[in-house]
């Protein structure tokens, strides 16, 4: 078992730790139409990860529009530009220039009047779209879907407290209630937060996330058949109490990555939807693996459950120290 043991650790470790570890952070572009020549376009961009600094509104050749008004607020600069297009954009081309000098994607959102929106998600791979005649919430919907997938495998510490859930309790219905609960508890914050009922302050929240998992981590490590931890004997209320603290991560995320106005009920939905399909993949391979390495040998089982506890805990702690020193 010894191999399986360096394998699992390794795996583990080789997850990025930055603080933050909620990695997903693209750029966010509006373009609105403000009457049948003018449009305001509007881009967000994260200072880290180079879309501030390199990538700039690709419109058409007959649009022209003067320097634009900038300014940082929160981590991310705020550019605001005023198009003036010869002709509509039905049928035109616009997304940003620069997106393969960066290692961020963004969301655009591009609005005419008096017809749906329509939403896509832009990649150094395709940095534009077009602008269809006919689009609406099917669009932001499935575009705020694959963000939802995306933000749960690239948020690491969500998918750390996951895969502590499954290393403590196994396999079974437990699980099956313990995620449950965690399911519901982040939802019902995350609807809270992003439509506006609750408010929380995110350096304290994600401080609390990564202890969290150094609590789940813990419980891993002294997990004893004999004497089930806490978080054994009562899962799904643990899991939901930590839930809602997820939740005010996940609303966090969702804030900074933009909303589509018009459109929140459908962005926030399809977002959440999106963030369980990706968890429950995740749970699903976490299960697999732990039955493959049960039928190797039951003893090495438990084994391996602590030894990739170690490193989770470990990860966590750091993120945790380092989001209170700031």
């Amino acid at each position: 078992m010894g191999g399986w043991l360096w394998m699992a650790m390794l795996a583990v470790l080789a997850l990025p730790v930055s603080a933050r570890a909620d990695d997903l952070r693209p750029g966010y572009l509006e373009v609105t139409q403000q009457d049948a020549r003018h449009w305001r376009v509007t881009l967000k961009a994260p200072v880290k990860g180079g879309l501030a600094a390199n990538a700039a509104p690709a419109m058409p050749a007959y649009c022209s529009a003067g320097p634009p008004v900038r300014h940082l607020e929160e981590g991310s600069l705020y550019s605001d530009w005023r198009y003036d297009c010869a002709r509509p954009l039905v049928g035109a081309k616009v997304g940003l220039s620069g997106l393969d000098r960066t290692v961020t994607d963004a969301l655009v959102r591009i609005a005419p009047l008096g017809r749906p929106v329509q939403a896509a998600r832009l990649t150094s791979a395709a940095p534009i779209a077009e602008v269809v005649a006919r689009a609406g919430s099917a669009q932001v919907a499935g575009t705020y879907f694959r963000v939802g997938i995306a933000h749960i495998l690239g948020g690491y510490d969500h998918l750390l407290f996951v895969l502590s859930l499954v290393l403590l309790l196994g396999g079974g219905w437990v699980v099956a209630r313990t995620v449950t609960a965690f399911t519901i508890a982040h939802s019902i914050t995350l609807a809270g937060a992003t439509l506006g009922f609750l408010g929380v302050s995110q350096r304290p929240v994600e401080i609390c996330i990564a202890l969290s998992i150094v609590f789940l981590a813990v419980e891993v490590v002294k997990r004893d058949p004999a004497y089930p931890r806490l978080a054994e004997r009562i899962p799904w209320v643990v899991a939901f109490l930590f839930g809602l603290l997820h939740g005010f991560g996940f609303a966090g995320t969702l804030a900074e990555i933009g909303m589509p106005e018009g459109e929140v009920p459908v962005a926030l939905l399809t977002f959440n939807l999106g963030v369980e399909v990706g968890q429950l993949a995740i749970v699903v391979v976490a299960l697999g693996v732990l039955a493959i390495i049960g039928r190797v040998s039951v003893a090495g089982l438990a084994v391996f459950r602590r030894a990739a506890a170690y490193p989770i805990g470990s990860i966590a702690a750091f993120w945790m120290i380092a989001r209170m020193l700031g």
